[in-house]
């Protein structure tokens, strides 16, 4: 291990042996809500929360005809009642009886940029008392759902769930629109179920965008119906999602406030595709990136992303656009005489492939998101609705903002969770807005996204690798930048990363410990909220 790495853990580790007594010096104040909420009060109260809850919409215009609230307030229920038997007497006890929501608009269409701001407040007394939840969409109060369900507890004594502090009253909104996580599968297969447990983990700390990289040079395991020999790049025969397959998790995703961006990364990390279709091959002994002289490829892509626009509703689509080597191009006689009679170097040809695939996508209804060598190389010629997204390192959404471009911040040195080394802290501390001060450049940062790559990781350590990692990058994008910690406030924040990582394992989460790195063990015996 490197000096700096040990130093650097052995900090970690400090700070956790302090965590209880921050958590001591200030239990009275400390709002234990992840992420934050934009504002919060709170009282001395003690209710008991009915093993009879029932949820209200007394004033609420939204019909919920697809039973997206009724369905969550369902989860959430269960959630709370999942860690222990629930068989106490309430009687003679302050009991919360239901909670009313009120949703202000009818639709449940989850656009881009939708409203997911809310009130929740929680009163001590009433009869019968209610909690009240107020939101603008849908959307909203599902994010109220899961701050509500933060405030209860399972109490030993009574053994019901009790809801301490009343009374509560919270206002809370996002910092950024785009709060993503990434997910691979092309590097390891992620079946059905795991990736719905991924998107529900997510909700926990509201993320809301799963950006699925589906194909890549390993594998291409998703059904093309236009093209349909394209998933014989799959691993196996068994590792292999349909049209039906890709429909559901895009449906239980949005159904939870989550949308899905769908990736094809083009023209490298396409040697997959050439399985099915060796004609995409620039030639069969040198077989990425795909062949620019060939209509047929981009006849593929459109089929592609005409397919693609019939699951993923999303305004966005993931173009890909990174570490292209595009030597095959000139090593090949027949693409190299190509690009001669089109007057094109490799870097034209790197840079019409990008730009034509930008067509089609947009042909298709889709805004288009590109990895940031695109802007690198050829910013000044990207379509002007281009999102840039940013993983090579610091500094590069300042330059595309200031040449007036949207940007996606993931750089790899603090967001890529596949980076072991990088702590917690390291995820919370990056900031988005990094040396942008101008407020017009300020909000072409779409927001953030951490990326989970998997070389490394398939099914079975997915989730300790996330979390609680993505939970730090979370409160970062939730969060408004004056209520975030600052560096000297780590043991009381470490504290309540804590507490949220435990929550994760109470629900089912697999969440490694706060302390040491991404993905570790926990050093020796101890509580959940000291690891």
């Amino acid at each position: 291990m490197a000096p700096a790495m040990a130093l650097r853990l052995l900090v970690v580790v400090a700070v956790a042996a302090v965590v209880s007594c921050a958590v001591a010096a200030d239990e009275g104040s400390v709002v234990e809500v992840w992420p934050m909420p934009a504002t919060a009060s709170k009282g001395g109260q003690t209710l008991h929360v009915s093993r009879e809850l029932r949820m209200t919409a007394e004033g609420s215009k939204y019909a919920d005809g697809e039973a997206i609230l009724k369905d969550a307030f369902q989860r959430m229920v269960t959630l709370i009642e999942l860690d222990h038997v629930i068989n106490g007497s309430s009687q003679g006890l302050p009991l919360l009886a239901g909670v009313n929501v009120v949703v202000q608009l009818p639709g449940d269409e989850l656009n881009f940029g939708v409203d997911e701001s809310y009130n929740l407040s929680v009163p001590a007394t009433g009869s019968p008392i209610y909690a009240q939840i107020e939101a603008q969409t849908v959307f909203g109060a599902l994010h109220a759902l899961e701050t509500f369900s933060q405030l209860c507890n399972f109490d030993f004594a009574s053994r019901l769930i009790e809801l301490q502090s009343a009374p509560w009253s919270i206002t809370d909104m996002p910092r950024f629109p785009y709060r993503g996580l990434l997910i691979d599968t092309s590097r390891h297969y992620l079946p059905v179920p795991v990736i719905k447990s991924v998107i529900d983990s997510m909700t926990y700390s509201k993320l809301n965008v799963l950006h699925w990289h589906i194909v890549d040079e390993q594998s291409f395991p998703i059904e093309i119906p236009s093209y349909p020999k394209l998933w014989n790049g799959a691993y196996s025969y068994s590792e292999r999602y349909t049209m039906d397959d890709a429909i559901d998790i895009v449906q239980y995703a949005e159904r939870r406030g989550v949308n899905v961006l769908a990736e094809i990364d083009v023209p490298g990390h396409a040697l997959s595709w050439g399985v099915g279709y060796p004609s995409l091959w620039p030639s069969a002994t040198c077989k990425e990136p795909l062949d620019v002289s060939s209509e047929s490829t981009f006849q593929v892509i459109n089929g592609i992303l005409s397919d693609f626009s019939k699951v993923f509703k999303f305004k966005f689509v993931h173009l890909g656009g990174d570490e292209v080597n595009t030597s095959c191009w000139t090593s090949t006689p027949r693409v190299k005489a190509w690009l001669a009679q089109h007057g094109m170097k490799e870097s034209d040809a790197y840079r019409y492939f990008v730009l034509r695939a930008q067509k089609i996508a947009k042909s298709h209804g889709y805004e288009v998101i590109n990895w940031e060598e695109t802007f690198n190389n050829f910013g000044d010629k990207l379509d002007r609705r281009t999102v840039v997204h940013n993983w090579l390192g610091g500094g590069v959404a300042e330059k595309v903002v200031a040449a007036g471009l949207r940007c996606i911040v993931s750089n790899q040195d603090k967001w890529y969770l596949d980076h072991l080394e990088v702590t917690w802290d390291g995820f919370y501390m990056n900031e988005p807005l990094r040396n942008i001060k101008n407020p017009a450049q300020q909000k072409l940062v779409l927001g953030g996204e951490v990326c989970m790559w998997a070389e490394h990781i398939d099914a079975s350590d997915i989730q300790q690798t996330i979390w609680p990692r993505a939970a730090a990058a979370a409160e970062r994008l939730w969060t408004p930048f004056e209520k975030l910690s600052k560096e000297w406030e780590i043991a009381a924040l470490s504290a309540r990363l804590a507490r949220f990582r435990c929550l994760l394992n109470h629900r089912g989460i697999a969440a490694g410990p706060v302390t040491g790195y991404g993905r570790s063990a926990p050093a020796e015996p101890s509580s959940c909220i000291k690891q």
